[in-house]
């Protein structure tokens, strides 16, 4: 008999054994874990736990990272005008509900389990939370296309995105690569590497114990110093940081760039399977150049020599065409408990999408290859 639950805290969860979820480390334990210990999460962020177990005689068989949600911030799916059409119609549109990896806009798994009629039971058990709780709506961020098409089955909305993603293609060395790009763009790419080379900035790559505390903290007051520069403020802690090196410091992936005997930029990546994921850098000095070496070109070539398939720098950023990045679909899927509104919504990404595959085609017919 398959029973679900669900809990306030990912302390003492078990989760299921299941393939295509033990080499992906945003779905680590020890990942959600350094989220709510370092208060990145939990009591005044926005972000209360609220995890949905299946269990099979006290077995853990089924898994999805949900949480409740008092605002929309951290999501990079923007809901902002749904949210504001329901506050006009004095309605709640939170708290919601989310499923996802906080502050992280990655394509995985989400509805984990290795049985197929156990996904099922966790989306009928999350609908009737929903229903129970008066609860306006679900939302699934970056799930991959098999629990994206199981959701669309279920009948939730969907919804459609791009992001960028190099692929290593066997590439010997970063010329191999180079040379499969056309003039224009190979040039470009030249000169700004050859311009951060003659500055004398040294960069180094870090990973496992070479990464030490203090390359964390350096890496954390870039990264403050960034959003300070954006007008906005960071939602990860040090501690966040500083846990992940404790717990997974092989998964890691620190690129410092030193200028005149200081510090001065720090980027921050995770190592997955077989994909290197980009996930946040800072400076303390502008440099022309200097964020795209450290952020892309200094990923692609460790993608290349530790054979590694992917990169994936993250949401947005058009220019990350000009450098070699492709664009790729991602999707979410939502549930929106109010029927009018459901429909409303249902209109509106009907829409949205049409207008994504005309900005699909057009960014396939601006990529850089020969």
């Amino acid at each position: 008999m398959i029973e679900i639950v669900s809990s306030n805290t990912f302390h003492s969860l078990s989760l299921p054994n299941v393939d295509n979820m033990s080499h992906n480390p945003f779905l680590d334990i020890k990942f959600f874990l350094a989220l709510e210990d370092s208060n990145s999460i939990g009591k005044d962020t926005g972000w209360i736990a609220f995890p949905i177990v299946a269990k099979n005689n006290n077995e853990t068989v089924g898994f999805m990272p949900i949480f409740l949600k008092e605002h929309s911030y951290g999501e990079y799916v923007f809901d902002w005008s749904w949210a504001e059409a329901f506050h006009q119609h004095g309605l709640n549109y939170y708290p919601k509900m989310l499923c996802g990896i906080p502050f992280t806009p990655i394509t995985g798994p989400r509805i984990i389990a290795q049985d197929i009629e156990v996904k099922k039971l966790l989306i009928k058990a999350l609908e009737k939370i929903l229903e129970d709780h008066g609860i306006s709506s679900c939302h699934i961020l970056f799930p991959d296309i098999d629990d994206h098409l199981l959701l669309n089955e279920s009948g939730w909305l969907s919804r459609h995105g791009v992001q960028f993603k190099w692929q290593n293609k066997n590439y010997s060395n970063f010329d191999d690569f180079l040379i499969t790009l056309t003039h224009n763009k190979r040039k470009k790419i030249k000169q700004e590497r050859k311009k951060i080379k003659n500055s004398n900035i040294i960069i180094t790559q870090k990973t496992g114990d070479k990464i030490k505390a203090e390359d964390i903290n350096f890496f954390y007051e870039c990264y403050c110093n960034t959003y300070r520069d954006h007008h906005s403020t960071p939602y990860l802690t040090n501690n966040f940081f500083l846990q992940i090196l404790e717990v997974m410091p092989q998964k890691l992936l620190l690129i410092e760039a030193e200028f005149e005997n200081k510090k001065v930029a720090s980027a921050f990546n995770i190592i997955g399977k077989d994909t290197l994921y980009g996930r946040y850098w800072g400076a303390l000095k502008y440099i022309p150049g200097l964020h795209f070496e450290l952020c892309y070109y200094q990923g692609q070539e460790f993608c290349i020599n530790e054979k590694l398939k992917f990169f994936e720098g993250g949401a947005q950023g058009e220019h990350k065409l000009a450098r070699g990045f492709e664009p790729f679909s991602t999707y979410s899927n939502h549930y929106i408990s109010n029927p009018e509104f459901k429909i409303a919504i249902e209109g509106f990404l009907k829409t949205e999408s049409e207008k994504i595959h005309e900005y699909s085609s057009e960014l396939d017919d601006r990529k850089p290859f020969k």
